[in-house]
């Protein structure tokens, strides 16, 4: 008699764990200005550190008053893989211990890896030099200014594609994950997907410039996606509203109407506070 063919263990996506897994709170990050926990989250023998930020713990915002923060991050998530490019972390809205939230698994950004992927930087003069692209002068103190750069680096430049497609109205440098595998995470978007134009970033270096042959393709992609009869479109009404629905589909039509990166709208501050 033969022995019983063994069974692989079934493999775990990181959108499973966080969707089924038992929420444990380690910490609160207090830097944040919403509620933001520190948790890992344990599903069938895996684990892996995770952001818990409940609904509970959310302040009102008066220019974002239907939905909730995070569902707009979830959207975000949503948009990211969309276009093919896993720009933000898995992201799921679920239960956890003090009520409905959005989890988000945690990305390490190590010093090493920060250190070799230097993303932004102040520098003298003008002109921005090789490899980096210029965003605007900037206030050091003592009656000085300096020139505020990012990198010139292809994982930014589809950054700032998903910041004009979710209208991203907070895009700090600290919000700029070098990950370990060499990849960058954006993260904290629940101020995004506005019915009016409120982008604020720190990635306007590519403003005015053609967009890639590959931001284009992926926002044909997208485009399609958005039709009433996909089931994108069907997840994204469950997480905001009618009127930003249309606004984000205005939004992927302009971009490829125009085949350019967004440029500052002068109606609205181009760059956050504070910037990092």
């Amino acid at each position: 008699m033969s022995a019983p063919e063994r069974i692989p263990p079934r493999s775990l996506t990181p959108h499973e764990l966080l969707a089924k897994g038992e929420l444990t709170v380690r910490g609160q990050i207090r830097e944040a200005s919403n509620a933001v926990l520190y948790c890992t989250v344990e599903y069938e023998g895996v684990s892996a550190a995770c952001v818990y930020k409940p609904v509970a713990g959310e302040q009102p915002l008066w220019d974002f008053p239907d939905g909730t923060l995070a569902q707009r991050e979830v959207a975000a998530y949503e948009l990211s893989e969309a276009m093919g490019w896993g720009l933000v972390p898995p992201t799921v809205l679920r239960d956890g211990p003090y009520g409905r939230g959005m989890c988000q698994l945690w990305i390490e950004a190590t010093e090493e890896r920060a250190e070799e992927d230097r993303l932004l930087a102040l520098v003298d003069g003008d002109e921005p030099g090789p490899g980096w692209k210029a965003v605007g002068l900037a206030d050091v103190g003592e009656d000085r200014t300096a020139l505020l750069v990012h990198a010139d680096d292809e994982r930014l430049r589809r950054l700032a594609v998903l910041d004009a497609v979710i209208n991203n109205g907070d895009r700090k440098g600290g919000h700029l994950l070098p990950a370990a595998d060499g990849r960058i995470y954006g993260i904290d978007h629940g101020v995004t997907f506005n019915a009016d134009d409120k982008l604020r970033t720190l990635l306007w270096g590519w403003a005015g410039e053609p967009l890639t042959e590959e931001a284009l393709e992926a926002l044909r992609r997208l485009s399609a996606d958005l039709a009433e009869d996909r089931p994108l479109a069907a997840r994204l009404a469950e997480l905001i509203t009618p009127a930003e629905i249309d606004a984000l589909r205005a939004r992927v039509a302009d971009l490829l109407r125009t085949g350019r990166h967004r440029e500052p709208s002068g109606q609205w501050p181009a760059i956050p506070w504070p910037p990092l």
